[in-house]
């Protein structure tokens, strides 16, 4: 069975430009549609199979990537955004109308307080960052994907150029490991 990973996995991945300064990003709305203007490259762009992510009809990923939150303006049909869930530590901000998430700030106190999470194959410029890796990979089974799967779907990853992980990559992993040790007063060896 193929699988579909993403649809901008599966049909090979977007190429970084170097005079890609930002874009827009827009919801799926044909009219009305929610547009926030995003300024500069977007970072850690990666495949994520949590059940919070939204993802393309029919993909068992998203595709998500982290900018500045300073660097996120909504320019049109805000009032059509909500936070999906309060709780969470991704403030998620979908069009109300579409579903797709927009934008999700995180503002608590955490390794990646002011950032915000964007998925970039909304942009209608080319040139962002294409995804380096996959996360919360084992997720997707809690989505109802058999757990036989998965190793198919990790070769599929592996042969895309995406190593998956259960978690975030290890440069990741390792600095919210060293902001967690810097916080309780863990001293450096």
């Amino acid at each position: 069975m193929a699988e579909t990973l993403h649809p901008n996995i599966d049909k090979g991945l977007p190429r970084k430009s170097a005079k890609f300064a930002g874009g827009t990003l827009v919801c799926e709305c044909v009219n009305n549609p929610v547009t926030v203007e995003i300024t500069g490259q977007v970072l850690h762009n990666h495949v994520c199979g949590c059940t919070k992510c939204w993802k393309p009809a029919g993909a068992l990923f998203s595709l998500v990537a982290v900018v500045p939150t300073e660097n996120v303006k909504v320019t049109a049909n805000k009032s059509k955004l909500k936070v999906v869930d309060k709780k969470a530590l991704i403030q998620r901000h979908a069009c109300r109308a579409c579903g797709v998430h927009m934008y999700g700030p995180i503002e608590r106190d955490h390794p990646f307080k002011g950032l915000s999470f964007v998925h970039p194959e909304r942009f209608r410029e080319s040139g962002w960052a294409p995804p380096g890796f996959a996360a919360f990979v084992s997720s997707i089974i809690e989505a109802g994907v058999q757990p036989s799967r998965m190793k198919g779907i990790r070769n599929k990853l592996r042969k895309a150029g995406l190593e998956p992980y259960d978690c975030l990559s290890p440069g990741l992993m390792d600095y919210i490991a060293e902001w967690t040790a810097k916080k309780a007063g863990v001293p450096a060896a």
